[in-house]
């Protein structure tokens, strides 16, 4: 896959993206506001977000880059790795699951030999199972790039994949610009998070190893020359503490008498 990106000319697609792109941002009173349809050309062009295509969105809308990757991971049908062709991705959600969709869905990852989130070998499907698709009435249902085939059974799952592979299925497929790996889903980073206070060696423990009470961290807010500024509530304790627990002390009394 590597020698297949670097092989790739995403000169071509800037070329076709480009006037598309320019016409978005003059839409918008703020550009930035475009960057959604943006990050939709450009997949519409290559099948997938590229790191090419990231940059070069932030490039237009002057916005970093982890701004646009953060958005484009946000939203699950943004892919920020190549798929296949024909993303399918059946409901699994109650009123599908109901009418057979554990059935179907069970049979159609057989039919196609990957599971959840994973791509064949070939690069020809791709296969998510997804929420629900708003189209009880006809379940069990599922998305061909995005377009509904509804009331599935196994007999029309084996008309569906047998036309997509002879290329006579009426659903366009993706564009593809790099053969995909197995698998497009990208997960978090194993040390990705960064700390939330300085001093702090566990960010998933607010006052340290050790002190899971938060103590340390108070202690630091307290050190601290300019202190966090949140909402005036019980967080900002440390910066007007003392007026918190003298308001509310006069409450309590006037409620009292």
């Amino acid at each position: 896959m590597n020698g297949a990106l670097e092989r790739r000319d995403f000169h071509e697609v800037l070329r076709q993206v480009k006037p598309e792109a320019e016409r978005l941002i003059t839409l918008y009173p703020e550009k930035r506001s475009a960057l959604l349809p943006i990050l939709h050309a450009f997949q519409n062009v290559e099948g997938w977000v590229s790191p090419e295509a990231m940059d070069t969105a932030g490039e237009m809308l002057d916005l970093p880059r982890s701004v646009v990757e953060s958005t484009a991971s946000f939203y699950s049908l943004f892919f920020r790795r190549p798929v296949g062709k024909y993303m399918l991705q059946p409901c699994r959600n109650l009123s599908c699951i109901i009418n057979g969709a554990y059935e179907t869905n069970a049979y159609l990852r057989g039919q196609l030999g990957v599971g959840h989130l994973e791509t064949t070998e070939d690069g020809l499907f791709s296969y998510e199972e997804v929420e629900c698709l708003a189209a009880c009435d006809r379940a069990p249902c599922m998305q061909v790039n995005l377009e509904f085939v509804y009331d599935l059974t196994p007999q029309k799952i084996d008309e569906m994949l047998a036309a997509m592979r002879a290329g006579t299925y009426d659903v366009a497929p993706l564009p593809q610009t790099v053969k995909p790996a197995r698998s497009w889903h990208v997960g978090p980073e194993p040390m990705g998070k960064s700390p939330g206070a300085r001093d702090v060696p566990d960010p998933n423990d607010p006052g340290g190893l050790g002190d899971r009470t938060g103590v340390a961290m108070l202690e630091r807010l307290a050190r601290d020359p300019e202190p966090i500024r949140v909402r005036p509530t019980r967080e900002r304790l440390v910066v007007d503490g003392d007026a918190i627990l003298e308001a509310e002390a006069g409450e309590v009394e006037r409620s009292e008498h």
